[in-house]
């Protein structure tokens, strides 16, 4: 990936080289990786997209719902790099990943979100402090047989199919795929 093995950063201005390496792991053309540049700069002129603003956009396609929570995870998937701003080569990845590639490497991405503290598992608390951000994010009802942990314990018991009170990123993308219920409700780009 050029620079020693580090991944380049990307912001107002890309070279040929970019283009070519950002196409190459986008899977988006050369032209379509610079139209992308280009709205993503009409929308952050610094060549940066910071939380704030994430959270803004993000908003805007869920206004009935509480997206801060949620985002904040999205965000920090993005944000590969732990700076707290997602260049374009971050961004780019991050669409590429949900909008075109095969639902295994989605549901992979979705995992790296569940995974909170980055230890290669997703706990219960994990899952429940995503679970909850999705139901805040849809405005869902918290009730009865629709409450976060109730939702948690039916993808445990449907996906730990080691007994160890953990998801593997095996088994959560396998049970995403045996299971197309929980790939809508976990991941629904993915479906």
């Amino acid at each position: 990936m050029g620079n020693g093995g580090q991944r380049m950063k990307y912001g107002k201005t890309l070279t040929d080289a970019n283009v070519a390496e950002l196409s190459g792991l986008s899977g988006f053309t050369p032209d379509q990786v610079r139209e992308w540049h280009s709205g993503f700069l009409k929308d952050c002129p610094t060549g940066k997209l910071n939380k704030r603003k994430f959270v803004d956009v993000y908003k805007q396609f869920y206004p009935m719902g509480k997206a801060e929570k949620f985002c904040e995870y999205v965000f920090r998937t993005f944000d590969n790099d732990s700076s707290g701003n997602i260049d374009f080569g971050e961004f780019l990845i991050a669409i590429s990943i949900t909008a075109q590639q095969e639902p295994k490497r989605k549901l992979e991405w979705a995992f790296s979100m569940y995974d909170i503290d980055r230890n290669g598992f997703i706990e219960k608390k994990e899952m429940k402090k995503i679970m909850e951000a999705i139901f805040d994010l849809l405005g869902e009802e918290r009730k009865g047989n629709n409450s976060p942990e109730l939702k948690v314990d039916q993808i445990f018991t449907k996906m730990d199919t080691n007994g160890d009170g953990k998801l593997s990123k095996e088994e959560f993308v396998n049970g995403c795929l045996q299971d197309d219920y929980l790939r809508r409700l976990l991941a629904p780009s993915a479906s």
